[in-house]
């Protein structure tokens, strides 16, 4: 039943936009939409497995939140320089149900032929696919690889960004800068699981270059992470505090803001039926804090036939260590209580190899079919959900899902 009324829900809201578009429309408005019906299970009942920042994800049970989504956006130009733009996304979040969120909201100043200036709210250029990561339909994989893009987790920034695009011969050349302040809610996955209320004033750079066939894509950013209502680390913070390890419980938390800086380079090629696309990317923390420094990337190799792309992935995330330095006297601290640390200050690390096949069966509809096999290896890697001990134990996830846009 959840199933027949969401696909019902998403029905009715593309026939609604298409019909508000038409009453509406005096040359300068465009409406445009994108979605995916997707189910999905896998073949474990000890822990779920989850896109980035969902707090219920799919075990032994056929389950829709994973990848259905429904994104809608509305353009509307005011004259040949100044244009506004809107979209919003429904897809099941950090605190358990289907949500909405403004993705984007802004002005769009142009001010010449090659660069333009945009006041509001943004996507971050931190990915290769930063723009479209959630359009399934433009995306050859199921989904994003959660090793590479679990790493960052701010999304859109409330500011401004400047755009500048040249062609210089057969090379199209674009780069963006933005600036602003990004907040939201995290899902936590330690201990029983709980959500977070982050802030994070960022700024970033990317340059990307398209030539034939080729998209190349490099990013840095940074933001001052701010958090103080993550329930485990506080409880571990007070106890730090309270046997003399005041400043060991400052340089875990996020609550005065802590520097983190991220950077990725990826690649794209669709050339003569075969369809590449590779990301890696770099997490560092600039300043001591629990969250540990990361490296992580993937590959993936397709090849069109006909209407089908049968596809192979692999993707993982390894710890680059910690930005913590445990006083010498912490050796005298109980077990447990360094054990606590020791856990908290690791990395989640994970590996994926997936198998899948996208098929074009009509205009603007796409049917796919993924299987990922998932390996833990520590932290229960980004399961969640998982035992108290944790979990290494491999488990396979079966997806099938219908990306369309509109």
């Amino acid at each position: 039943m959840k199933k027949q009324l969401l696909a019902a829900a998403i029905l009715a809201a593309m026939a609604t936009m298409q019909a508000q578009a038409g009453a509406l429309d005096d040359g300068n408005l465009s409406i445009s939409g994108f979605g995916t019906v997707g189910v999905a299970q896998s073949n474990s009942d000890t822990a779920q497995f989850v896109r980035y920042n969902q707090s219920e994800g799919v075990a032994d049970s056929p389950r829709i939140g994973l990848d259905t989504n429904l994104g809608l956006q509305a353009t509307y130009k005011m004259n040949d320089w100044l244009s506004g733009t809107v979209q919003v996304l429904t897809r099941r979040g950090p605190e358990g149900n289907f949500g909405t969120d403004l993705t984007w909201g802004f002005l769009k100043a142009k001010i010449n032929d090659e660069v333009s200036v945009r006041v509001g709210r943004v996507v971050v250029p931190t990915f290769l696919i930063s723009d479209y990561q959630n359009v399934g339909y433009a995306n050859t994989m199921m989904r994003p690889p959660i090793e590479l893009y679990a790493q960052n987790p701010i999304e859109n920034s409330d500011g401004a960004d400047i755009n500048f695009q040249r062609a210089f011969g057969d090379l199209n050349f674009t780069a963006q800068a933005f600036v602003g302040v990004s907040r939201g809610k995290l899902f936590v996955s330690s201990g029983s699981g709980s959500v977070a209320t982050y802030r994070a004033p960022a700024a970033g750079i990317s340059v990307s270059g398209e030539y034939g066939p080729f998209v190349v894509r490099a990013a840095h950013a940074r933001a001052d992470m701010e958090i103080d209502d993550i329930t485990s680390l506080n409880t571990l913070s007070s106890t730090l505090t309270a046997v003399g390890f005041g400043k060991l419980a400052s340089d875990l938390n996020f609550k005065d803001g802590k520097k983190i800086a991220f950077t990725s380079v990826g690649m794209t090629m669709d050339w003569n039926n075969i369809v590449l696309q590779t990301e890696y990317a770099q997490r560092r923390a600039k300043e001591p804090v629990y969250l540990a420094d990361t490296n992580s990337w993937y590959a993936m190799a397709g090849y069109r036939v006909g209407k089908f792309v049968p596809y192979y992935a692999h993707s993982t995330v390894k710890g680059a260590g910690s930005s913590v330095s445990v006083p010498a006297a912490f050796a005298a601290a109980p077990a447990a209580l360094r054990g606590a640390v020791n856990t908290l200050t690791g990395a989640q690390e994970q590996t994926t190899d997936l198998v899948g096949v996208r098929w074009d069966f009509a205009k603007s509809l796409a049917l796919k079919v993924q299987v990922d096999r998932v390996k833990p290896e520590a932290k229960s890697g980004y399961l969640i959900h998982a035992p108290a001990a944790g979990t290494t134990k491999a488990i396979n996830v079966v997806a099938v899902g219908v990306d369309f846009v509109f």
